[in-house]
């Protein structure tokens, strides 16, 4: 099917001449001479992109009418891309016009390269954002009904963890989410507890690695006044904050051997007693724990009890870094925005062959630093202040040359996301390559 033009200007040489250029690429082209004509032809075709003149009648030379009309095609159609032609003399009305949520303008007269690729990436990104919607729309579906703690994500991978941890979720058997520091395994621990029959009772986290080895104990089990120097009260442990519902134990690695014997009792048994104390308590907890280490190799190395392991490690959640999801890496970094901001082309580009060694802590920090630091709306290459590295071990984007690509859009039929998978990279680093080397789906 015919992607279809609507031009709107009111001169007839000009409209003629946009026709039979744009018809020739295989565009199907509408003409329209009046702001009244063009909202016609909008309500009865399907337009996939507008490519609208600033003015309309002779005596007009500021633009205003073409802003008029500008906003009244994006008031009632804000998925059409709109282009504008301008002459210098409405430029800045154009450039504001942009900042509004104008694709871009071309100036009069215009280059009909620059024209066509100036059409094409703008239509190449409404088929974009059109599928990101739908994959929005399937995911709601998908996760209806379902509490996902805000959790940002666009990826395959993600979606594939997220469907095993909310089946997981209504059980009580212990979880082990695996995966690098920064990489989120706290919100899937959150996922798993508000998704639990436990959800209205308290979730409690300790971060195993920020505790010193002398207070793990009390830390987790409580401990009577007096039971150590400076216990000058009675203390609540961890586990008995959590009575009922559901305890965090993030990098559960740290755990010191004298801990893991104690831990596995409770596990085995629902029982602990606290430091200093001879009274023998009772307690209802799901466990879920979290490590960025290899626990078999721990086991190995003889510094993780090999039991212990098995009770934690009833299943298993393995979180991928960033840098192996990078679908997510634009839809993360445009919600740490917030919406303040908006992502330049460049800096979109950076970020998708940037490695991401502190995964998407290290993304948040970036796009707070530029939202910071930057001094325009929209975030450039500069404001990120990445290292100037590509991904470790992956090709970088310039890697892939052209004939490459054709045989992976080719393989894939032209559906842009299997082609991107078979090439290892996003489906917006491959339009990108795509709009540098002129290609379109066959």
């Amino acid at each position: 099917m015919k992607l279809k033009i609507l031009v709107v200007d009111d001169n007839h040489p000009v409209c003629q001449a946009l026709q039979t250029l744009f018809s020739l690429q295989g565009y199907a082209v509408f003409l329209a001479q009046s702001p009244q004509e063009a909202l016609k032809v909008l309500a009865q075709q399907d337009i996939d992109l507008v490519l609208q003149d600033m003015n309309f009648s002779p005596a007009e030379m500021h633009g205003v009418q073409g802003e008029s009309l500008f906003f009244d095609i994006r008031e009632t159609y804000p998925q059409i891309p709109i282009v504008l032609m301008t002459a210098w003399t409405q430029l800045e009305t154009a450039v504001e016009l942009v900042k509004a949520g104008a694709t871009d303008y071309i100036a009069k007269p215009w280059n009909d390269s620059r024209l066509l690729l100036t059409v094409a990436n703008a239509l190449k990104l409404k088929h974009l954002a059109e599928e990101q919607r739908r994959n929005q729309q399937e995911l709601s579906a998908a996760f209806a009904g379902k509490d996902l703690c805000g959790l940002v994500f666009a990826s395959s991978q993600m979606r594939q963890l997220l469907q095993t941890a909310l089946q997981l979720a209504p059980a009580n058997a212990s979880v082990l989410i695996t995966g690098p520091n920064g990489a989120g395994k706290e919100g899937i621990a959150n996922i798993l507890h508000a998704n639990s029959q436990r959800r209205d009772k308290p979730f409690v986290k300790v971060n195993m690695g920020a505790l010193p080895t002398d207070l793990m104990e009390a830390e987790l089990f409580g401990a009577e006044a007096g039971a150590y120097s400076g216990a000058n009260k009675t203390r609540v442990g961890r586990f008995e904050a959590a009575d009922g519902g559901t305890l965090f134990l993030d990098e559960i690695g740290n755990l010191p051997l004298e801990g893991q014997a104690k831990l596995l009792r409770v596990l085995q048994t629902g029982e602990y007693e606290r430091l200093g104390s001879s009274v023998t308590r009772k307690v209802d907890v799901r466990l879920v724990s979290a490590t960025n280490t290899n626990l078999t190799e721990s086991i190995a190395q003889g510094l993780f009890r090999q039991d212990l392991y098995y009770r934690v490690n009833v299943v298993q959640l393995a979180l991928p870094a960033l840098s192996e999801r990078p679908d997510d890496i634009l839809p993360l970094a445009r919600y740490f925005l917030a919406g303040k901001k908006e992502l330049s082309a460049e800096a979109e580009e950076r970020m998708l062959a940037y490695s991401w060694p502190g995964n998407v802590r290290e993304l948040q920090n970036v796009c707070q630093r530029a939202y910071l630091l930057g001094v325009n709306n929209e975030v450039q290459l500069a404001d990120l202040g990445l290292p100037n590295e590509e991904r470790s071990g992956k090709r970088t984007l310039d890697d892939f040359g052209r004939e490459e690509l054709e045989k992976a859009l080719k393989d894939s039929n032209g559906v842009i996301s299997r082609a991107a998978k078979q090439l290892g990279i996003s489906r917006q680093s491959l339009y990108r390559r795509m709009e540098y080397y002129k290609l379109a789906p066959p």
